[in-house]
């Protein structure tokens, strides 16, 4: 139900909205309807926003090594790309993670390689293996 407010004799009245003691009804409104529904702005689809702290030929060498060790075309093969996504099983991932710890010296742990999904997070995991251990 809409209101209306219109002034006369200088005394404010509302015509359309019940009243309760001088004080007005208003329905209950959800925050987020009312919010969706005055928002100029257009829904914008879920945003992914990562950081790096990978040095870009780090991030080269693990791809080389993934695209050795899975036997695949290189340009299958970017920082956000999933293991998954390249048919890595979890042998071909502890296989990969040996390879980069053969390569970059480093130990990561069996800790480590569980939180792994993409060519990015292990290029970032590198990194910081590298960083703890200086």
């Amino acid at each position: 139900m809409r209101s209306i407010n219109y002034q006369c004799n200088s005394t404010p009245r509302t015509i359309g909205v019940p009243m309760i003691g001088g004080l007005r009804l208003v329905p209950k409104i959800k925050i987020t309807e009312a919010a969706r529904k005055s928002s100029r702005l257009p829904i914008c689809p879920k945003t992914t926003i990562s950081c790096s702290i990978a040095q870009p030929k780090t991030v080269q060498t693990v791809q080389d090594i993934i695209v050795k060790q899975l036997s695949i075309d290189e340009s299958t093969v970017t920082p956000q790309t999933k293991f998954a996504d390249l048919g890595a099983d979890s042998l071909d991932t502890v296989e990969i993670m040996m390879a980069l710890e053969e390569k970059f010296d480093v130990s990561i742990g069996e800790g480590g390689a569980e939180n792994i999904s993409t060519v990015q997070d292990a290029a970032d995991l590198i990194e910081k293996v590298k960083a703890a251990a200086a």
